[in-house]
């Protein structure tokens, strides 16, 4: 069990897909992985797509624009940044993110 301001053990490296997205259940809440093991970093954002309304957003394709790496969304395309969460294409939309951390091949994550 967790309380405010801890890191939880979320999963391990080797539950990942390197390059890609997995979905994870923190809590009760849906959460997309995207292992980038070239750059020792795990990414976690919301699985829900705010506008598409299901949660598809591990499925979505990691790619980069100007320097900043962002996820696609497998249903309409919004691209949304790995690093805060922010739609590129509507500033007014964003996903949720997390803090993560790699521990001896252990993923972990901040909640708050």
């Amino acid at each position: 069990m967790t309380t405010k301001n801890e890191w939880f053990d979320l999963c391990s490296t080797r539950d990942l897909v390197a390059n890609s997205g997995v979905c994870a259940l923190l809590k009760k809440e849906q959460v997309a992985l995207f292992y980038l093991p070239s750059e020792q970093k795990v990414y976690a954002v919301g699985q829900y797509d705010p506008f598409g309304n299901a949660n598809v957003m591990s499925r979505g394709i990691i790619g980069s624009k100007q320097g900043k790496l962002f996820v696609a969304s497998p249903l309409y395309k919004q691209h949304f940044l790995l690093e805060d969460g922010r739609c590129l294409e509507d500033d007014a939309v964003s996903l949720p993110v997390w803090e993560t951390r790699i521990i001896n091949e252990r993923v972990m994550i901040h909640t708050a």
